[in-house]
This record gives structure tokens, C-alpha cells and sequence, in this order.
């Protein structure tokens, strides 16, 4: 027992104008509506004194400023990871195919270290605290992720490994066609909307309830670890059902782990999500023995 994809067009809309096809994706709507909603989400946030020790750390315009720079850096952050993490040797051979972000290929590593670094750049400029910027955009990246693991669903792109579970989607195209001995159209788990429920609604939630019923943005650090902590935990557990990228899958390696010793070992994804969890327990760790001051 499986369930068939659903009949959904990557495309929302697309238009002919002067022999050139222009569409808006589910994809790009996923990155637009995120960003959005995140931005008006700081807002409400920065509009609530009681949330804060003091002063909001910044102002409206300043926020503006900071969508910029934190859009810029989740693109060629997002990018730069994915030529660097997962697809290095096509890259090399192929460097003029790192321009063609249309055509797919994007890390939420790359992007996350993207937007840190875009946020340390804004905040040394604009004087603004660190730690309390970051735990604004930790606090609103679920919203992203969770929109953008939904369009990943709709591409019928990342999907999980076989499974015989009744609640296995047969994706179309290639994915239907890859698992060995499997006879007929394969069916596998749906990750990408593990990922939406885990580190989306799951991990969006616990961040709302610490923001507005546990004074977390009292201690600046908080809301940011337990992001990074949630994220890496959720991330880690999903790549066990989640389809290897094909590069790391040879006969010697079924599992496609980037790292193993006798058949035994970790993902890429895994391999990048230990980091964050290790930083997450740090920054919670430090913002328990903060007194509530910026």
C-alpha cells in the first residue's frame, strides 16, 4: 500500500513574454512568503517591550536593512554550500553552472552560515547586538523551512529512502525508478514533509512558547541555541530516511554515507547538523548564567 503524488505543478503561473517563458515556482513563493512573514514577525517582536531587558535592540529601519543583507546572504550562502558540500567535483569541472540557480541546488548549511555571516557584517555596522539579532532570525527560521521543505514536497525533489510503510509516496520520474530490486513503481518516505512537521511546526512552536511565555529574548543566546540544537536534532534523525545525494552512493556504500568505517557512519547532512547542535548547547548553556542584560 502506497499513495500516489499528488497532481501538483511545481509552477503556480507561468507567462510567455517575447518568446521567453517566465513562471513563479512554489519555490521561490516558499523563500518570498518566508522572508515576509519572518519580517513581520521581528516586528511584532520589537513592538512588545515586555519581551525585552531595556530598549528594543533595533529599529524598524534597521530591521528593513537587515531583510537585505539576510536575503543576500541566505542566496549566496545557500549556493556556495551546495557546490562546496555536496557537488565539489561537477563545480570544478563545471564552474560556470554555479551561476544557474534556477536550475536547483541549494544547502540550508551554506545558507545558515550565509545569513551568520551576513548578520555579524550588519550588526558590527549598525552597532546592534549580536546575540540578541541572532536569536530574532533563529526565532522566525522556522517559518522559512517550513514553507520551503513543503515546496520541496511539490518538486517531488530530496525524497526519502524505499519504505513499504503505508503512508510511502510514489514520487514521479527517476525517484520511482532507483530502488534496487523493487519491482514497479517505489515507493519512499515523504522527508521533505518529516522536515516541514520537525523543523517547522515542531521547532517554530518551542521557539514561540520560549519567546512569549518564557522571557527567552531576556537572555540573549537562548532562543538562538535552541534553534541550532532543534534544527541539528530534527536534520540529524530525518537523513535516516532521507535519500543519500547520488554521489555518495557506490556499491561499497548503499547508504551513501560521506563518512563510514566498515558500513557504519553519518551523512553529509548528519556530519553538518553535529556542529549545530554542539554551538546550540553552548549558547544555551551561556544564556543561563546570563542576568538578563544585552
Amino acid at each position: 500500500m502506497s499513495i500516489p503524488f499528488p497532481p501538483i505543478s511545481p509552477e503556480i503561473v507561468s507567462v510567455e513574454l517575447f518568446g521567453v517563458t517566465l513562471a513563479l515556482r512554489w519555490y521561490a513563493l516558499a523563500y518570498i512568503a518566508g522572508l515576509v512573514l519572518g519580517w513581520q514577525a521581528i516586528r511584532r517582536m520589537l513592538a512588545t517591550p515586555r519581551l525585552w531587558v531595556g530598549p528594543p535592540p533595533m529599529t524598524a529601519d534597521q530591521l528593513e536593512r537587515l531583510l537585505t543583507w539576510v536575503v543576500v546572504g541566505v542566496i549566496l550562502g545557500g549556493r556556495i554550500g551546495f557546490v562546496l558540500f555536496y557537488q565539489p567535483a561537477y563545480y570544478l569541472a563545471n564552474p560556470s553552472d554555479i551561476l544557474k540557480v534556477w536550475q536547483g541546488g541549494m544547502a540550508f548549511h551554506g545558507g545558515f552560515l550565509g545569513v551568520v555571516v551576513a548578520g555579524w557584517l550588519f550588526c558590527r555596522r549598525e552597532g546592534i547586538p549580536m546575540l540578541t539579532a541572532g536569536d530574532l532570525m533563529a526565532a522566525v527560521a522556522p517559518i522559512g523551512l517550513l514553507f520551503g521543505r513543503i515546496a520541496n514536497f511539490i518538486n517531488a525533489e530530496l525524497w526519502g529512502r524505499p519504505t513499504d510503510l503505508p503512508w510511502g509516496v510514489i514520487f514521479p520520474g527517476e525517484a520511482a525508478q532507483t530502488c534496487t530490486g523493487v519491482i514497479g513503481a517505489c515507493a519512499r518516505h515523504p522527508s521533505q514533509l518529516y522536515e516541514a512537521a520537525l523543523e517547522g511546526l515542531l521547532l517554530g512552536s518551542v521557539l514561540l512558547w520560549a519567546i512569549w511565555r518564557s522571557d527567552a529574548l531576556r537572555k540573549p543566546g537562548r532562543i538562538m541555541g535552541l534553534f541550532l540544537t532543534g534544527y541539528g536534532a530534527a536534520r540529524f534523525f530525518v537523513e535516516f530516511f532521507r535519500q543519500p545525494d547520488a554521489q555518495f552512493v557506490t556499491p561499497g556504500n548503499p547508504l551513501g554515507l560521506a563518512w563510514h568505517i566498515g558500513g557504519y557512519g553519518l551523512t553529509m547532512g548528519q556530519i553538518l547538523s553535529v556542529p549545530m547542535i554542539l554551538a546550540g548547547l553552548w549558547f544555551i548553556r551561556r544564556a543561563r548564567r546570563q542576568t538578563g542584560v544585552r
